[in-house]
């Protein structure tokens, strides 16, 4: 059948984590499968068991490029990704799931390396995979090794958290340096040509989250910010908030050799996606604990970054190290295709 003129196609931006992806969840999918439960858009659906608890529950799909990469490959990122979703919603990750694209002809010997990871992932996480799926298609119906994980947790009594708790004056951190695993990514695709030793911060963060909880059980939210970078869950909490918030630039922790990197490719930084940190909104004055617990549990380089502020127009704002001032807003089109 012929294609209308007009015809709107899928285009990569609509997996970029910015506003065609939100436009793409928005007005084709929330409308078809419209429940409390999704129309919450977090990282994790947090689902009530009368009498039993609180459940948490998410799903992704993996399908960077390359495969591996300084500091992880798809299976370690694959089993990290899903046990940080599950973490940054409040939960203890308890069960994962693997479902497994593999185009004919991918080598036994990386199948087994990716195995291998995964495995060592779950086992520092402390999860257990229970289930998976394994289908094999023809060369060229998928380009190697697809992964797809689901993910189940069970939520901290009376931990509850979301941007409409956040409030005028709350704090920002983050748990570690912005853009490293965007930065290694695009460094190993040698589109460019540059060398440096950069690794992914790919990592699991439940251990992280939980001495949050514990030292402020008042969290407003958490989340990983992956696809978007953390310029793009800054816009979300603000437009979910109905608030504004004032970033510290010089606060914010990054590695050099993201700086260097970013420079020459001309990338903001805050825009990159990161696999082994996260963001939290704190209430004000308990930032300075939070960072102290985050340290003590292994985020050496945890920061208060900035606040929420009152502003009608929900404006990101960051004061510059110049002394200037400049907006962020949220990513349009696909900055770094097929990063996660």
């Amino acid at each position: 059948m012929a294609r209308g003129k007009n015809e709107r196609l899928v285009s990569l931006a609509h997996g970029s984590g910015g506003e065609e992806m939100r436009e793409l969840i928005t007005r084709l999918i929330l409308p078809r499968f419209d429940n409390p439960l999704l129309g919450a858009l977090g990282d994790s659906a947090i689902i009530d068991l009368p009498g039993e608890g609180r459940l948490a529950f998410t799903t992704d799909s993996y399908v960077i490029d390359p495969l591996f990469f300084p500091g992880g490959d798809i299976g370690y990122l694959s089993v990290c990704g899903t046990v940080n979703d599950l973490a940054v919603s409040g939960a203890v990750p308890r069960f994962i799931s693997a479902g497994l694209i593999i185009e004919e002809g991918f080598p036994f010997r990386d199948l087994e390396r990716v195995l291998d990871s995964m495995a060592r992932a779950a086992a520092e996480a402390g999860v257990k995979l229970v289930t998976g799926d394994t289908k094999v298609v023809a060369r060229g119906a998928a380009d190697k090794l697809f992964i797809n994980t689901a993910g189940l947790g069970t939520v901290r009594p009376g931990i509850e958290l979301g941007a409409e708790r956040c409030r005028a004056g709350d704090e920002i951190i983050v748990s570690g340096p912005v853009g490293s695993h965007g930065t290694a990514v695009v460094v190993a695709r040698r589109d460019f040509g540059l060398e440096t030793k950069l690794e992914s911060d790919v990592a699991p963060l439940n251990s992280q989250t939980a001495a949050l909880l514990e030292v402020c059980p008042g969290t407003r939210m958490m989340r990983d910010p992956t696809r978007g970078g953390l310029a793009g869950v800054l816009c979300e909490i603000a437009g979910r908030a109905g608030l504004g918030i004032r970033l510290e630039e010089s606060a914010v922790p990054m590695l050099e050799a993201v700086k260097e990197v970013c420079e020459i490719l001309g990338f903001d930084p805050l825009y990159l996606a990161n696999e082994g940190i996260f963001a939290a909104v704190v209430p004000a004055g308990e930032s300075g604990r939070a960072v102290a617990a985050l340290k003590r549990a292994g985020a050496g380089r945890a920061a208060c970054i900035g606040k929420m502020a009152q502003d009608d127009m929900q404006l990101v704002t960051v004061n510059t190290l110049v002394g200037g001032q400049r907006i962020l807003s949220p990513l349009g089109g696909e900055l770094l295709p097929r990063i996660c």
